[in-house]
């Protein structure tokens, strides 16, 4: 599971052939190939016959259209699976070499048994390339924690995706799944003009499938318990900036395969209660605590009497003493470790870190489960059929005891048979205990129990616990220099993130960066004289910025007027609508917020106001803005406040959003208008 930098896999069909979507996610290594050597050759007739096919619809900005795909499962009556997957494209741009390349997935459980490419050019004859000429390579070392894996990828570079030729590749696999399903994605960010998936099972196995995201195309028999499906003219997906995630929005098949009863624990899944059978069966007797785990639980909570004292000695235990390490062999890329291993070695995953907690809870009467969630909120959810790839992360529900009932746990939700329950993640160590960062708020994940598996959504937040509070106290003198001191204070996701971003940072120069990012877009002429932050290593805490500033030429002249803007820094608008094609999907917040500024400016001798801006006022269901300009005195006062109270905006409300950032946009870019005080 992507559980320590949540990197994210690209969006791309080829991503349904992994292995096993492993727990803790991965990034492919950068590799540099070498120019393959080249061989003259007749490509396939399947390839052949693709020269003479007209372009699926496309736009003149695509790069490369699909202009053939096939996927072939074979299944023997052993249960051993053999694949096979085929891919055509031609290349219509430069850029669009990169799809020259063809990739295979290999672990314990998997290996490729053949694997070519081929080019046909516009003009000239065809070119091929073998397996030999493929590189292997390990994921990386440490990226992301993990420390080791028997994933390994295997590239096949093809000579000359260059604009007007046709490449394409063919790869075959056998494998050996730990449950019996596969993923057809068969829509992708390019269009396909034609796609097909095959089935081959043994007279006495039967199948089941289900359709996500795009209509349900029925399979035509082509021989005995032989199923293809046909896809024509595909429309390719344009990603958008705060899109839904693609498993939400991308054209996928799934398929479960039913092998006859006696070979029933690998058979798939018929809904999601059977996945937490499943997944139950891969936690039994790992969450064992050793004596040397019950002597640490006796020593962490000597001091603490109350049991929610108790729990939070715990949680910080983990989150902090046990460093992200995922070691991923075999099933170990869903199993966790047993968490005696855990706690000895001091190092786990996010699956071993819930597994450590939870048997440690389990030592001052608490008990709790497994909840198996995707960190893209969307990504997975109760109307989508079974399948046990769309998971990347572990977190922990805690059963709360009835003695505990305190305001500080907010991330609970009642359940009707467990009764109040608080979601945390161990893995995440900026995040207090009894809060959840944006991403996991609004999510589905699956419980899991011991008598199976039980989609529960988790809570929103208030938007009141994270986001910037940012204050500042400013005098101007008559040539226009700004002169004063800023104080930030970051809540939830807003602190975290900062926390994150100083994480290992060895001098005043790496963390006063981002304050002066922010002071850049805000002023063209500054100096930043002061600058310090506090509760950096203290996540139970809010996290601050407080700095001193002086912004020449801040107020600017307009003959004997003088022009000063009210909103001295910080900008929420956004430019994310502001689009020439239309919005096609839904905008996604990373999590509720409410941001509010209060500035003051101390007039300069000799200046009144004579215009102030108006006040903007904007209320929508998903967010809200308002803000005004008043004077007191010899002081300029701005105060403004944005609350973002949906985590989606739906399509048919995209045009209130843009209208939304337009008014902030004009209310930022006000100003007040200083005339000479009247003598």
């Amino acid at each position: 599971m992507k559980s320590k930098l949540f990197c994210n896999l690209p969006p791309e069909p080829w991503l349904s052939k992994l292995p096993h979507l492993r727990f803790c996610g991965f990034v492919l290594a950068a590799m540099t190939l070498a120019a393959p050597n080249a061989h003259a050759g007749d490509a396939p007739p399947w390839m052949r016959a693709l020269t003479s096919v007209a372009l699926p619809a496309h736009d003149d900005k695509d790069s490369v259209v699909q202009l053939y795909s096939e996927e072939i499962l074979n299944v023997s009556s052993n249960g051993k699976l053999k694949s096979v997957r085929r891919v055509a494209y031609k290349i219509l741009r430069p850029d669009g070499k990169d799809f020259g390349v063809a990739r295979g997935y290999i672990d314990s459980e998997t290996k490729i048994t053949g694997m070519r490419g081929w080019c046909i050019p516009a003009q000239g004859k065809d070119y091929e390339v073998k397996e030999k000429e493929s590189v292997e390579s390990a994921l990386p070392g440490v990226t992301n924690g993990e420390l080791m894996s028997d994933l390994r990828a295997k590239v096949l570079q093809i000579p000359a995706a260059d604009p007007g030729n046709i490449v394409g590749y063919e790869i075959e696999q056998e494998l050996r799944p730990y449950v019996w399903q596969d993923e057809w994605v068969f829509q992708s960010t390019v269009p396909s003009f034609e796609a097909h998936y095959t089935l081959q099972l043994p007279a006495d196995w039967e199948y089941k499938s289900a359709w996500l995201n795009y209509p349900e195309a029925k399979p035509v028999s082509i021989g005995m318990n032989q199923w293809q499906w046909v896809l024509t003219d595909i429309k390719a997906i344009k990603t958008e900036e705060s899109m839904p995630p693609w498993r939400a929005v991308a054209g996928q098949m799934y398929i479960s395969l039913f092998p006859p009863s006696g070979k029933a624990q690998q058979r798939g899944f018929d809904n999601w209660a059977e996945l937490g059978k499943w997944y139950t069966g891969l936690l039994k007797d790992r969450d064992n605590a050793s004596p040397e785990m019950k002597q640490k639980v006796a020593t962490l909570t000597a001091s603490s009497t109350a049991t929610l004292d108790k729990m939070r000695v715990l949680a910080k235990f983990v989150q902090t003493d046990i460093r992200y390490v995922a070691i991923e062999l075999g099933i170990g890329g869903w199993q966790p470790h047993p968490a005696e291993e855990v706690f000895l070695h001091r190092y786990g995953d996010c699956k071993d870190k819930a597994t450590l907690l939870g048997s440690m809870l389990r030592e001052i009467g608490v008990e709790s489960y497994h909840v198996v969630i995707n960190t893209d909120r969307g990504a997975i959810t109760p109307a989508m059929p079974a399948h046990q790839g769309g998971f990347n992360h572990a977190i922990i529900a805690i059963k709360l005891p009835d003695s505990v009932n305190d305001p500080s746990l907010v991330a609970i939700v009642q359940h009707p048979k467990l009764g109040w329950i608080l979601f945390f993640d161990p893995t995440n160590e900026s995040t207090p205990f009894g809060q959840l960062s944006g991403y996991l708020q609004e999510n589905y994940g699956l419980l899991v129990a011991p008598e199976g598996g039980e989609f529960v959504r988790l809570p929103t937040l208030p938007a009141a616990m994270s986001g910037i509070q940012r204050s500042a106290k400013m005098k101007m003198d008559p040539t226009g220099t700004l002169q004063g001191e800023v104080k930030e204070v970051r809540l939830g996701d807003q602190g975290r993130g900062q926390r994150q971003a100083l994480h290992g940072a060895s001098d005043r120069k790496e963390w006063v960066k981002p304050v002066e990012t922010l002071l850049s877009h805000a002023f063209t002429n500054f100096q930043l004289t002061k600058a310090s932050v506090t509760n950096l290593d203290r996540p139970e805490l809010p996290f601050g910025y407080n700095y001193e500033i002086i912004a020449q030429s801040y107020g600017k002249p307009a003959g004997n007027l003088m022009l000063v803007r009210p909103r001295i820094l910080g900008s929420k608008s956004s430019e994310l609508l502001e689009t020439k094609e239309p919005r096609r999907y839904s905008v996604e917040f990373d999590g509720p917020w409410r941001d509010t500024d209060t500035f003051e400016i101390t007039l300069p001798p000799g200046f009144e106001v004579d215009d102030l801006p108006p006040a903007a006022n904007a209320d929508y269901p998903f967010a809200s803005y308002h803000s005004k300009t008043e004077v007191t005195g010899n002081v300029l006062r701005y105060t403004r406040s944005f609350e973002v109270k949906q985590l989606t905006v739906p399509l048919d409300k995209v045009e209130d959003l843009k209208r939304l950032y337009r008014i902030i946009a004009g209310d930022e870019r006000n100003t007040a208008v200083l005339k000479p005080a009247a003598r």
